[in-house]
């Protein structure tokens, strides 16, 4: 902590002698009015990484509420912010100003650094310095850039800056990033421990900052594959044959965590959400990959009662759940809505249960222990009737598993509480899957990028008929296997390779199987309140968004679904992306037992539809920016394909 404060102080202060400040709008200074000796350039570096990890009350605002509920791989805390394209100046004001000032602060990095080389006082390293900080630098603004849209590439120059449309933007930080691994000079392998010591991420090991870059490449070229093609290959193309990518875990571009309030300290910090597993994440992982739960339960629970007591309550493998369509939304396309699965799913992805706790699994260590109020270890709750007024019966969650819808419940709100309870703030039950808790005790390491991800891009590359250093099965699969590797679970992944099972959406594993699921299948079910048997149609949903709706199974589907599964929970934003880039894999609608006035176009008639206007498509520029600079918001909203809401696609996700 006081080390934080100390490189915060002298950042913070060689900025204000530079007259600086910290927002992406304001005027900005030239650092190099200051002498270049007082200041050392790595601070900068570090202060801007350290920076752009957000305190939790930013995490809590952008992070958590807005690019998790939008990515789905957990449930908004409340279910009626920006999962259902609702909107909050203040939060996002919050988050815009935030990473403005580490922009700011990787500016003055360059500024000041590229002034130490003309005046002759800088060190060997410090031209690969100005690589490192363009290289971060490019990210923060493609970080930038696809939350709002129209984006400053050349800010902080004495002025309000001017706004850039989308595509000069990207093409801007793909030359970045072009320029700048190509100018990292590897044979400078190794810097003072005293500069290594100030970047987080790699200790200024700069091969490892070159692949990271090239693998920032990847990322931000197929961002551009379905409206410019052209250019998104040739990127990609150069970026995969450099020979340096990021590809082994110890290359991952990680930050670790610490206790506190500080800018290190965890996203997920805030333990009054309990962030349950979201539907969409719920429908990819139950069914795929083979793998029973009772193989996984010696491994996810230590106790050996606890180990029997969830064995016995696996379910078979065409158990839809318990159903009450009174109590819970029969509104939405999910495939199992209404459906409450009072078990345990017969197979399931096993990185499902490393990510989230099972209820009721208290010999978990990463199990909630109510300390913070969100949740605790009761999992009994209760049923109503369809007034909300009379409990009916009371149902226990110990070892069930299901995901936590968003959005409009109207009058089965109070009905359904009981079945979902733990998702509201404050209180202290636990009737869902949530986030465990080693990843909300501000221990964890935060993934910004890792290795399957470079692996993931490479299989779609290769999908795309693009030139790529490995063939689209073997990427897929490595990014599967360093995706496992990360969990721990490396020796389920053989048979999970070779599954053919559907998940829930009608997508599997196997490389070679793409043969399309048919349009439904047969599941037994029990009536919730009187107990009686039932056999039920189950129809796979239909994802408009994605090749008409008539392909489920192909191999794009396969790639960016075990990419959502790998990248939850640290890149949210990732998730959105792909679904607004490709409409992958299947969202499902939010709930709709009642009208949503920020989704006008989601009606009673079409939510069986999938369709771009019924998802958050980016976050409105705060109210900051126009008022501290008028024209540049002038030029970055007449840039933007519609008006500044967050129902206009960016450019890059016109699919």
């Amino acid at each position: 902590m006081k080390q934080i404060i100390k490189k915060s102080y002298l950042a913070v202060m060689a900025l204000l002698a530079f007259g600086g400040c910290k927002k992406i709008t304001d005027i900005n200074t030239n650092p190099t009015a200051a002498s270049t000796n007082q200041v050392q350039v790595e601070y900068f570096i570090d202060n801007s990484i350290i920076h752009a990890q957000m305190n939790p009350g930013v995490s809590e605002r952008a992070f958590i509420l807005y690019w998790v509920a939008a990515g789905r791989q957990m449930a908004d805390a409340d279910g009626a912010t920006f999962s259902v394209a609702d909107y909050s100046d203040e939060w996002i004001g919050e988050y815009y100003d935030n990473q403005s000032g580490a922009l700011n602060t990787i500016n003055s990095a360059i500024d000041v650094a590229t002034q130490q080389i003309a005046a002759g006082t800088s060190k060997e390293y410090t031209n690969n310095l100005i690589q490192v900080a363009r290289i971060w630098r490019a990210y923060l603004i493609s970080e930038m850039s696809d939350c709002f849209g129209p984006m400053p590439t050349t800010a902080f120059q004495g002025k309000n800056p001017d706004f850039n449309d989308v595509k000069t933007v990207y093409y801007y930080i793909l030359d970045e990033l072009k320029d700048a691994t190509s100018k990292l000079d590897l044979s400078i392998t190794s810097v003072p421990s005293t500069v290594a010591n100030e970047d987080p991420a790699y200790g200024f090991n700069f091969s490892k900052w070159q692949a990271y870059g090239n693998s920032l490449r990847l990322r931000l070229a197929m961002r551009l594959s379905e409206v410019d093609p052209s250019k998104a290959k040739s990127e990609f193309e150069a970026a995969a044959a450099s020979g340096n990518l990021l590809t082994d875990k110890s290359q991952t571009f990680q930050i670790q965590e610490k206790p506190g309030w500080d800018d290190l300290s965890g996203m997920y910090t805030r333990c009054w959400y309990q962030l349950p597993e979201a539907v969409t994440f719920n429908n990819l992982v139950i069914n795929l990959g083979s793998i029973t739960s009772q193989q996984q339960i010696p491994t996810v629970i230590s106790d050996p009662t606890g180990q029997t007591e969830a064995i016995a309550n696996v379910k078979a493998a065409n158990y839809a759940g318990q159903y009450y369509p009174v109590q819970l939304t029969t509104k939405t396309n999910n495939p199992y809505s209404a459906y409450w699965l009072d078990g345990l799913p017969s197979t399931i992805d096993p990185r499902a249960y490393q990510i989230f706790y099972m209820p009721g699994n208290s010999s978990d260590p990463s199990y909630p222990n109510g300390t913070c109020g969100a949740v605790g270890d009761n999992t009994v709750g209760f049923v109503k009737d369809a007034s909300g007024s009379t409990t009916i019966k009371t149902i226990d969650a110990k070892y069930t598993w299901n995901g936590t819808p968003d959005g409009n419940w109207g009058t089965k709100g109070g009905v359904a509480n009981g079945l979902f309870q733990g998702v509201s703030i404050g209180v202290t039950t636990s009737m869902t899957p949530s986030l465990k808790n080693q990843f909300r005790t501000q221990t964890a390491k935060r993934v910004f990028f890792a290795p399957w991800e470079t692996y993931f891009l490479l299989a779609e590359g290769a999908v795309r008929g693009w030139t790529t250093p490995v063939d689209g099965q073997t990427a897929y699969e490595t990014g599967i296997a360093k995706s496992f590797e990360y969990w721990g679970v490396s020796a389920y992944l053989g048979a999970y390779l070779a599954s053919t099972d559907y998940n829930r959406v009608g997508t599997s594993v196997n490389w070679n199987n793409t043969t399309e699921p048919a349009n439904s299948y047969s599941a037994n079910y029990v009536d919730g309140i009187t107990g009686t048997s039932g056999t039920a149609t189950i129809n796979y949903p239909v994802n408009d968004l994605y090749q008409g709706g008539a392909v489920r199974n192909d191999h794009l589907t396969k790639i960016i679904t075990q990419k959502f599964i790998a990248q939850t929970p640290w890149l949210p934003l990732e998730t959105w992306s792909d679904h607004r880039r490709l409409g992958l894999p299947f969202f499902e609608n939010v709930v709709l037992e009642a009208p949503i006035q920020t989704l006008p176009a989601l009606t009673a008639s079409n939510y069986m539809t999938s369709n771009q206007q019924f998802f958050p498509q980016r976050m409105k520029y705060p109210s900051g920016l126009q008022n501290s600079n008028v024209n540049g918001y002038k030029q970055a909203t007449g840039f933007l394909n519609g008006t500044d809401a967050t129902l206009t696609p960016l450019w890059w996700a016109q699919h």
